[in-house]
């Protein structure tokens, strides 16, 4: 069988954006160009060298629904919850936070000479899960297994599997996979993704070339982008005289109606109206 090649569906440029207390952030899914990505609700990118810029981090807030993916690459996020959890995420380590029924938690960047450099990805949870018990999956970075082949390509991998290498996060209904992948100048890489399957790469340091479907002139992208592809069975990425480093991602579309507001993810308006009477009722989270 011929393998197809993915091709370029959209090409998003990140949003400025205000969340939290007043935090910047560049948002790729979630605007008005790319507003849900099925499963994915909201990628943001929340790197900055600027203390204004993300000091005054997330307090206590809500979460119902979905499941929240941070992804450190330089500094620290501390955290805590309304259900008695509490910790830190430092540099090259993972959150995967299933919110589930409900959870109030707080998100709070450290200060540090180096600044902050990370990401955040939702996740949609399908119907029979949305009011699952919360849980967290705190992944240490020696925990992530990193690849290096011949050809100076290296890739984290947190979830999926990949030459025989399976991530540490696991038991997630959208079987996803998310790979952090350096690729040196002058070199080609390929990645096998289920056919059917969504999947975008967000370009965050330097430029590569994806997959037109010409094979004459795949376009040069630069960072800051988000890539969404189109379906097939493997994503393509070649590099020129520089190299690039991105974020993989793929996970299986769920298919099922959304009502959104906010940080709250149902599948009618009347969960959603439920979700706000409980808040309001004091009774949103529970043991």
């Amino acid at each position: 069988m011929t393998i197809k090649q993915r091709t370029i569906k959209q090409l998003i440029e990140p949003q400025s954006v205000m969340e939290g207390a007043g935090v910047r952030l560049k948002r790729s899914i979630g605007t008005q160009p790319l507003d849900y990505l099925d499963p994915f609700l909201l990628f943001d990118d929340f790197t900055s060298s600027h203390r204004g810029d993300y000091e005054a981090g997330f307090p206590l807030h809500p979460h119902r629904g979905i499941e929240t993916v941070t992804y450190v690459l330089e500094g620290e996020v501390q955290h805590r919850d309304t259900l008695g959890n509490a910790g830190s995420i430092g540099a090259g380590e993972v959150q995967w936070m299933t919110a589930g029924r409900g959870i109030m938690h707080e998100e709070m960047p450290q200060v540090r000479p180096g600044g902050i450099a990370g990401f955040q990805l939702w996740v949609n949870l399908p119907a029979k899960l949305k009011m699952t018990k919360p849980r967290y999956q705190d992944i240490r970075s020696d925990a992530i297994r990193e690849i290096t082949r011949e050809t100076g390509v290296r890739i984290r991998v947190i979830t999926g599997t990949i030459d025989g290498i399976t991530g540490p996060v696991t038991g997630i209904a959208a079987d996803p996979t998310y790979l952090d992948i350096f690729i040196p100048p002058h070199t080609s890489f390929s990645q096998p993704i289920g056919r059917g399957h969504t999947a975008f790469a967000y370009v965050f340091e330097g430029e590569a070339r994806f997959h037109d479907g010409e094979g004459t002139n795949d376009p040069l992208v630069s960072h800051p982008h988000l890539v969404v592809f189109n379906d097939g069975d493997s994503a393509k990425v070649t590099t020129g005289t520089n190299s690039v480093r991105l974020l993989l991602v793929s996970g299986l579309p769920l298919g099922e109606p959304i009502a959104r507001y906010g940080p709250f993810v149902m599948n009618t308006e009347h969960e959603i109206e439920q979700t706000l009477l409980e808040l309001r009722q004091g009774t949103f989270v529970t043991t």
